[in-house]
């Protein structure tokens, strides 16, 4: 029987069936670790097969179809392995915030460069618009311009109230599989559950010591939209983990840099002081924008990939 995993919670995972119907399932065999580095081998958004424990009305994954694309975090309890967030995702939803929480260009920046490399569009959501003063709305504004420009979507809105920003995220929601994902406190959940107030997901409030989201969404789970779509709520991320990724790629996955790659002098060029550098003369132009150019040089000095940032 054909499934999507909707739910995982360590040992126990909760797949939709193709007649709609959710079930509970574990792991059957021994495939469970083999040949994984991360923590959760299946994943929310995995295709799996699945077959009902005899008797029972519980079930069992017996395989998981191959993914096409996937957002992976480092884990927490276990530097060195990951934490697949999400599979088989058509477009990312970043929700940021300039204020209680404040996003920092790094992470927006560290989760483009992640879903660029694993192939899964996304869309910038600028939430708490009810919050920002003039001068933030204007950061806004050229934020935007920025990442327009560079083919990211850019939507501002306030998950507190209705209205046609939230109305058109809906109608693009519509029959995909979409990942909501941001910092702890952005408004991820509060965002859900405008779109479809019928899932009445739980929401935190901010930590007044250290202006902070509280995680009140442990594990991600995939939720069907009245619209016919799905989304799917991830805990806040603080970490974003790149694998299989080396040095000499990173240039790939800045789409302002990509297109400039076969104008510079030399092949093997890393953009960092190479002479007739096309990457270093449109930052000096203004073609790059500078904070782009931070990010990629922060990594290639030798900065983790998944190193935090939500400061």
């Amino acid at each position: 029987m054909k499934a999507t995993v909707i739910k995982s919670t360590g040992s126990w995972y909760a797949v939709l069936t193709t007649d709609g119907e959710r079930v509970e399932c574990r792991i059957k065999g021994k495939f469970r670790m083999e040949g994984s580095r991360t923590t959760n081998p299946v994943a929310v958004g995995d295709k799996v097969e699945i077959e009902m424990d005899a008797g029972e009305a519980t079930g069992s994954i017996l395989k998981i179809e191959p993914r096409k694309n996937y957002i992976i975090r480092r884990s927490i309890n276990l530097s060195k392995q990951s934490q697949i967030l999400a599979a088989n995702i058509d477009k990312a939803y970043l929700i940021v915030t300039l204020a209680s929480p404040r996003t920092s260009l790094g992470f927006i920046d560290r989760f483009l460069l992640t879903a660029e490399a694993y192939g899964i569009p996304v869309e910038i959501v600028f939430n708490k618009a009810d919050l920002y003063s003039e001068e933030g709305l204007g950061l806004v504004k050229e934020l935007t311009a920025l990442y327009e420009k560079l083919g990211y979507s850019c939507t501002l809105l306030s998950s507190l109230a209705p209205g046609p920003g939230v109305t058109a995220l809906l109608e693009r929601m519509k029959g995909a599989v979409n990942l909501v994902a941001g910092h702890s406190g952005v408004g991820k959940s509060t965002l859900i559950n405008l779109l479809d107030p019928q899932l009445a997901l739980r929401t935190g409030e901010l930590s007044e010591a250290h202006d902070k989201g509280t995680h009140t969404t442990t594990f991600a789970e995939m939720f069907v939209l009245q619209n016919g779509g799905f989304v799917i709520d991830t805990p806040g991320i603080k970490e974003l983990g790149l694998v299989d990724m080396e040095k000499a790629e990173l240039a790939h996955y800045f789409p302002e840099m990509k297109l400039l790659l076969n104008q510079c002098r030399f092949n093997n060029c890393k953009h960092l002081n190479e002479p007739s550098c096309a990457v270093i003369e449109a930052v000096r132009t203004g073609q790059i924008a500078e904070s782009r150019y931070a990010c990629y040089l922060g990594i290639m000095s030798g900065e983790e990939l998944d190193k935090e940032y939500d400061d």
